[in-house]
């Protein structure tokens, strides 16, 4: 499953942020930073737009990050996908039949090869690499765990972008909105 082709992914920060979204071309974005009581009335309008959102579930205020709060975005709310560093969660938006992606921070190399095999574990649709600016490690974890990656984190310029798909990342994901253009 690719995002319609979309190269990059807005990562939606704020209303302003996602009203701007609203009224560009993208099928496609990430929501960051929400209050549990709006995230209803904002996976509508975006419907309402044509638009799908991927929600990050860590990142919900008001609802505990566990398979219990995921069980519960994804029968009532139905996002597009759900995004989480906690396995636990990616396997119940598995279960639930929800786009599943796994973030995974590079700190080091230990915590990569945990991550690593956490992924090939649990096996999410997608993985999302941060930083997103090391086109060397984008390249070896997509090699080492088969899945297609997003770049996300410190996507500063066109140029990053470009490092980041060279590299064999399906998508970038980035909340500067100079980019969305």
């Amino acid at each position: 499953m690719e995002f319609h082709n979309q190269k990059i992914l807005p990562a939606i920060r704020n209303m302003k942020q996602f009203d701007e979204f609203l009224k560009n071309d993208f099928c496609y974005g990430v929501l960051l930073d929400v209050h549990l009581g709006q995230l209803k009335g904002i996976l509508r309008a975006a419907e309402s737009n044509n638009k799908k959102l991927l929600v990050h579930v860590d990142l919900i205020q008001g609802i505990k990050h566990d398979e219990y709060g995921t069980e519960f975005i994804c029968q009532e709310l139905k996002p597009a996908g759900i995004l989480s560093t906690r396995t636990s969660v990616i396997a119940k938006a598995k279960q639930k039949k929800v786009l599943a992606i796994q973030r995974m921070f590079l700190l080091d190399t230990g915590a990569m090869d945990k991550s690593i095999e956490l992924v090939k574990k649990y096996r999410p649709d997608f993985i999302e690499v941060l930083p997103g600016v090391v086109p060397l490690l984008i390249k070896e974890v997509k090699e080492k765990t088969g899945i297609p990656i997003l770049a996300g984190g410190f996507i500063r310029t066109e140029e990053n972008i470009q490092q980041a798909l060279e590299a064999g990342a399906a998508t970038v994901t980035t909340s500067n909105t100079r980019l969305w253009k």
